[in-house]
């Protein structure tokens, strides 16, 4: 199972690295067309904001799976490494995983209505449909749910290397 984690981890930041390649294109599209031609995009801003959130979301699980996230190596160097797993299981299961959880769960409700409701961006003169921003950000934060089980449930030598 915690491979299959893994590899949803894996999934999601390949789809990361998809969508930065996306963004630079939709910036070099954007600044050509508007210092070129003088005709600036009503689409380019809203979906680079969109694939940056998307990019930024659909990250966060593999960085987590790698070990990535930002830590404060003074502190966690100077505990002996099973005292630091208790203390990394207890505020995973305490802190991290039922604050994840409460914002997933939002997240796909927020999809859910955007999607059955048709919903637009409003405060974009192109008002583009919302729902697929929506969804990368609950497919997203579904799989950092699932890697922070992994990562709680992992054996010791696999969860991490502080």
């Amino acid at each position: 199972m915690i491979r299959l984690i893994g590899r949803i981890s894996g999934v999601c930041g390949a789809a990361a690295v998809l969508a930065s390649f996306g963004l630079v294109a939709v910036t070099m599209i954007e600044v050509t067309s508007r210092y070129a031609f003088h005709a600036p995009t009503i689409w380019a801003f809203d979906i680079s904001y969109m694939l940056n959130g998307a990019i930024f979301v659909l990250a966060m699980a593999m960085t987590l799976r790698l070990n990535q996230h930002v830590s404060i190596d003074i502190f966690s160097k100077a505990i002996p490494e099973r005292w630091f797993r208790v203390i990394e299981v207890t505020i995973f299961l305490c802190l991290i995983l039922p604050a994840i959880s409460l914002v997933t769960y939002a997240a796909w409700g927020e999809f859910w209505k955007a999607w059955v409701s048709g919903e637009v961006e409003t405060v974009s003169p192109w008002q583009p449909k919302i729902w697929p921003f929506r969804l990368m950000l609950a497919i997203g934060l579904s799989a950092l749910w699932l890697q922070i089980l992994a990562r709680v449930f992992a054996p010791a030598d696999q969860s991490t290397q502080h």
